[in-house]
């Protein structure tokens, strides 16, 4: 793809009735010795949750959908219909008696209607990371299996804002043939176009063979909606969606209205649809086509149904009786067009995969028209972001613990107790709200406040039934004693080391109470290498001893817990120390109130501009002082990092290996939106320009630990929180600096907050970034091109490089990421837009949290 848009001039020259495209044109005896083969493919897209809850949507409009479907497909045999959304699927299926089950199981194995994909929901494919997305395949087609006893075979996602190889790669580890893709750039569809490269075989940039190849169909035009999917022409087209019929709801926009078919307007009606297919279908490399018919939560009312089919039919019913016009158009599903696709050019056989191209990359970052770059919903609702991850790390630890757990419980009559099927009923629902929320307007952060809230509040239900889970199954685990086992729902043997309060709230640190017995701290490692990590938790004493799983004493820090920026509160204090954990393993370290604790305190610097020299806390050294130019120094064994005195960001590394000083510096920026008429939203990013420096008038009050497992300095903006931590441990850990900023932008009007990374490295417009946490794909930063469109999705991490060193920002959270200058990477942390940005959501972004970003900031040698 990279090479493609090295061609590309990315120019929007008008191309006629196809806007975005060009005139087509043909011979009439194109296909005296080979008929077109046309297949119109009905289909309705649903989304689980986005102008709607899930619910209401449900409601409204899905099950009738489902249910008229049952009843139209079984008046002709000739109909077809096809569905992806397994949740909704599920949900009017429990609904549903036996004989209507019998019926779709019928239709199914007739061949009338087909479920393709078959995830829970069609994913995102910019901000979802490969285990949810793995995760809400398997759901979808266990749920399948199960109860209909199918395995889909083709993929369709029509709807999610640019696509990734990632998705190509797991529909053909699933077992699929063939799949389908819609939004991409105009300008790269019109490029295929031209060169009949819409359908193509998708192949992994590491492949060097072709074992990765699935057949991939691209369409061409604007949109999945009937005006631009039977031809080049949306004027035409819109004439032949028969549910836009005079004295219905929904019209035609430019004004021509659809007829009923009859015997004195078949012959020209048929031959002005023939005209349009014979158009598209010159854009593709066989005499087959595909032309779907449908759009949003469309076939609801039984009367659409009778619209759009009854017409067809007459339609298709007169090309075909005309030999002249060589064409056979039918009713099909996806597989039937696939079908008559591979039959057509010969894909059977062995030697013939060189028919179509064979195309590596992907199609970020989409634009719809203009400069309308798809950018902002990279990072648009951040804290949701965020949540996804949480609850998918929970999940992971949840499954491998109760998948051991319930081999445990098996071993004697004692341990039968234990709940697993209440904790089975749980995980399932924890991965089906997972899996719902990588749906592509949920995610992505475009769906309405309230359906917003649908979404954080079913996350954060899971995440506080993913603890239960955990703490019944570390329970009939960690027992020496298996013959003390009970269980006992209103007392939980164990609690959790934090709590959140509500869907939109950041968790808080439990505190522990210490006594002179011992509390046993239980940790776990859900990684399947051994790890030695800094591990941080709440006490009420500072006289604190812990003791390994071997009973040794540990090293301890003991910093302080803070009320604000600079007052010490001594309700609690934080507790470090390096715990060493097995794979999968547990730990179990004992802690303890004593007299006279060995523990190591932090002591602090705060710079402030009028210092007020207080009396000195009765435990910590804190030594007041002003913002000064001269730098604050932290450093471990691998590296030495200076800090502006003013600001307190990052401004040089040292690495102490080779000796070399690198420049590292850390700002904020704040873009603004264009002040022409269309303006960012939760979907685009038009900025008003390059981004400003964020300006404080006042120095920030900066707060530095040093401390014995860590030291941190920690920057109060107005709109962030800084930390720049570094922990003196050996590993990974200690090479790289934890970056952490809490970003509260609930007071801006129109405005995006980045976080910048200046370096000295040469990286000359070319920088890396992850697709869904499972491959690296190289971007090239453009000049032909938009500020907006040099964005691009980082779920997991990003990194600029040259010949010596590479750096690499890790991430927590999906967001938006760039490197619009050499050596520079940045990142948009949150963004709040007071308008709708015309893509149908009708509201703007101002539901912004005060949100955590969390970051790991690595530079190694190459």
């Amino acid at each position: 793809m990279l090479d493609v848009y090295d061609v590309l001039p990315f120019d929007n020259p008008d191309g006629g009735v196809w806007k975005q495209g060009f005139d087509i044109t043909y011979n009439e005896n194109e296909w005296d010795s080979e008929p077109l083969q046309v297949f119109v493919v009905p289909h309705s897209h649903n989304d689980p949750g986005w102008l709607k809850t899930f619910d209401d949507y449900f409601r409204d409009q899905t099950q009738h959908i489902l249910n008229n479907m049952v009843i139209k497909l079984q008046e002709d045999n000739r109909r077809k219909f096809m569905w992806s959304e397994v949740s909704y699927f599920s949900k009017w299926w429990d609904g549903i008696d036996s004989q209507k089950k019998d019926a779709v199981k019928r239709l199914i194995k007739d061949g009338q209607f087909e479920i393709v994909t078959g995830g829970w929901v069609m994913p995102d494919e910019a901000s979802s990371h490969y285990f949810a997305v793995i995760d809400q395949l398997i759901e979808g087609h266990q749920w399948l299996e199960k109860n209909l006893g199918v395995k889909p075979k083709s993929g369709w996602a029509v709807d999610p804002f640019g696509h990734s190889p990632t998705m190509a790669y797991l529909l053909k580890r699933t077992g699929f043939s063939n799949m389908l893709i819609q939004r991409v750039h105009y300008s790269v569809k019109k490029h295929f176009a031209t060169q009949k490269t819409l359908e193509f075989f998708w192949r992994q940039n590491w492949d060097l063979g072709s074992s990765t190849d699935i057949l991939c169909h691209m369409m061409p035009f604007y949109s999945y909606d009937i005006p631009h999917t039977c031809g080049p022409d949306p004027k035409i087209c819109c004439q032949f969606d028969f549910k836009r019929l005079p004295g219905g709801r929904v019209s035609c926009p430019w004004r021509v209205p659809p007829e009923a078919i009859h015997a004195g307007n078949v012959q020209h009606r048929a031959w002005m649809i023939l005209d349009q297919y014979r158009k598209k279908s010159k854009l593709f490399r066989t005499k087959v086509l595909l032309a779907p018919l449908g759009d949003d939560f469309r076939y609801a009312e039984s009367s659409e149904w009778d619209q759009q089919y009854q017409n067809y039919q007459k339609l298709f019913d007169y090309m075909n009786s005309r030999p002249e016009w060589h064409v056979k158009a039918q009713f099909g599903t996806l597989s039937d067009y696939f079908e008559a696709l591979r039959k057509e050019s010969n894909l059977g056989e062995k030697s013939s995969n060189s028919f179509f191209p064979v195309l590596s990359g992907d199609f970020f970052t989409y634009a719809d028209r203009d400069h309308h770059y798809w950018s902002g919903y990279f990072t648009s609702r951040p804290f949701y972001k965020r949540l996804d991850r949480v609850l998918e790390s929970y999940l992971r630890a949840a499954e491998i613990l109760y998948s051991l757990a319930l081999v445990q419980s098996s071993k004697s009559e004692k341990l039968s107790v234990f709940p697993s099927a209440d904790n089975y009923k749980l995980l399932t629902e924890a991965r089906r709200n997972l899996g719902l929320f990588q749906h592509h307007d949920a995610i992505t952060g475009t769906s309405k406040d309230w359906v917003v809230v649908d979404y954080g509040t079913r996350l954060f239900h899971s995440i506080m039934n993913l603890k239960k889970v955990l703490i019944d199954s570390a329970h009939i685990l960690i027992l020496k004693d298996k013959g003390a086992y009970n269980y006992d729902t209103s007392t939980p043997f164990l609690k959790m080391d934090d709590v959140q309060s509500s869907q939109d709230s950041l968790p808080r640190k439990t505190v522990i109470k210490l006594t002179s017995q011992p509390r046993y701290l239980l940790i776990y490692n859900p990684m399947e290498q051994e790890r030695f990590s800094v591990v941080s938790v709440n006490v009420n004493s500072p006289r604190v001893k812990i003791l390994s799983p071997l009973g040794k004493p540990v090293t301890v820090q003991i910093s302080a817990v803070w009320d604000g920026a600079t007052t010490v509160s001594h309700e609690a204090y934080q507790i470090s120390f390096v715990a060493h954990l097995p794979p999968l393993g547990f730990g179990v370290y004992q802690l303890l109130e004593v007299q006279s604790s060995e523990a190591v305190l932090a002591d602090y610097n705060i710079y402030m501009r009028n210092s007020r020299q207080e009396k000195p806390d009765r435990l910590f050294k804190i030594k007041e002082m002003q913002n000064s130019v001269d730098n604050i120094i932290l450093e471990n064994s691998y590296m030495k990092l200076w800090l502006s005195g003013m600001s307190g960001l990052l401004e040089k590394i040292n690495t102490k290996e080779d000796g070399k000083n690198h420049q590292m510096k850390v700002e904020f920026a704040w873009y603004g939106t264009t002040s022409n008429r269309d303006k960012s939203g939760a979907y685009l990013f038009l900025p008003d320009g390059d981004a400003k420096p964020y300006i404080f008038t006042d120095p920030p009050i900066i707060r530095v630990a040093h401390g014995k497992i860590f030291s941190e300095v920690v920057c109060f903006f107005h709109h962030v929180t800084h930390t720049m931590r570094l922990y003196k441990v050996p590993g990974l850990e200690g090479q790289s600096l934890e970056v952490s900023n809490i970003v509260d932008i609930r007071g801006e009007y129109n405005r995006e907050l980045a976080m910048r990374i200046s370096s000295d490295i040469n990286s000359q417009n070319r920088f890396y970034t992850d697709l869904n946490g499972y491959q690296i794909q190289p971007r090239l930063t453009m000049s032909k091109l938009p500020l907006q469109a040099n964005i691009y999705p980082m779920t997991t991490m990003a990194y600029i490089q040259d010949v010596g060193v590479r750096l690499t920002l890790h991430s927590a959270q999906s967001l938006g990421v760039a490197s619009l200058k050499n050596g520079q990477l940045e990142v948009i942390m949150d963004r709040r837009l007071m308008q709708d940005d015309n893509r149908g959501l009708g509201q703007g972004v101002q539901d912004n949290k005060i949100t955590a970003n969390i970051f790991r900031l690595l530079l190694e040698r190459r």
